[in-house]
């Protein structure tokens, strides 16, 4: 057998890196449709080969993370791509990103792009957006790719990183991955103007080398549900909510209706964005109310 990583997932399937460089075309064992193992992207896998260049995936070796929605497994870093503009900036969806990216304990990265399309006053706004996730914690970076602002120290973090990079359709993220390296010329769509929204332009998901990194083009998505997320977990998804969780009253405390709650009182005296407690707020009403799984 053959030690190899998942690259790239296309229509059933596996294409398989091998450590010699060779890259190999491989399906799944049945065993993996059996036991509702599914091989994904970033999987360190061992492999038989059937044919030049072919094979069986036999075994996938265990996982340090994974997402759903994209998926990717053994990820080192998120790179959450929200836009300034068409479509207009969502602190909500952003916050719904970090939250998933948070509970699986993945390195997010916060990229704004398209801050070339702004005017003066829209751009203060986002710079004060910005300004409230850096004090977080968040690194937080506006982008051009058509003037490539920005986009030198992205580059650096890519280098010898696994990373994903994803967001709402249209946002510009194969715009992005095409300006730090060109040579990937990934297909883009404009804006349907009459829709509002991006039309979706990747079709798999693909581990592309760049920049001695490894980056994964993931199907843009424009909806993020915590089907995944248990309640009591979603605080610490939220760091300014975890770093206060100690100085509660009460252990195990939600920061919703509890008494003498340190993440309440630092919203009421801003140093919590009132907006993402907001969104906060949300979230523990969505998890309550979704459907139970069987």
């Amino acid at each position: 057998m053959t030690a190899g990583k998942i690259i790239k997932a296309l229509s059933g399937f596996y294409y398989v890196k091998a450590e010699n460089g060779d890259v190999f075309q491989c399906r799944g064992r049945g065993v993996f449709r059996k036991n509702k193992i599914n091989p994904l992207v970033g999987d360190m896998v061992e492999f038989e080969e059937s044919n030049p260049g072919e094979g069986y995936v036999v075994d996938i070796q265990p996982r340090k993370n994974e997402l759903v929605r994209p998926p990717v497994a053994n990820i080192d870093q998120a790179i959450i791509v929200v836009s300034a503009v068409k479509p207009d900036f969502s602190t909500l969806l952003l916050d719904r990103f970090l939250v998933l990216i948070e509970s699986k304990h993945i390195q997010p990265i916060i990229l704004i792009s398209k801050m070339d399309m702004l005017d003066q006053q829209k751009t203060a706004v986002i710079e004060r957006y910005r300004e409230d996730y850096q004090k977080i914690g968040y690194f937080v970076q506006p982008v051009s790719s058509k003037q490539e602002e920005g986009l030198a120290s992205v580059e650096k973090m890519i280098t010898g990183k696994i990373s994903v990079i994803a967001g709402q359709s249209g946002v510009g993220k194969s715009s992005f991955l095409n300006a730090v390296n060109p040579c990937l010329n990934l297909e883009t769509n404009e804006i349907s103007e009459s829709l509002g929204r991006g039309k979706h332009t990747t079709r798999h998901v693909e581990l592309v080398e760049i920049n001695n990194g490894l980056v994964a083009d993931t199907p843009g998505f424009s909806s993020l549900d915590f089907t995944e997320i248990e309640l009591e977990d979603l605080p610490d998804s939220f760091p300014e909510m975890r770093k206060r969780q100690g100085d509660c009253k009460f252990r195990g405390c939600m920061h919703f209706k509890e008494p003498k709650c340190a993440v309440k009182a630092a919203v009421e005296a801003n140093e919590i964005p009132e907006y993402r407690y907001q969104h906060y707020l949300q979230f523990i009403e969505e998890i309550q109310n979704r459907k139970p799984r069987y």
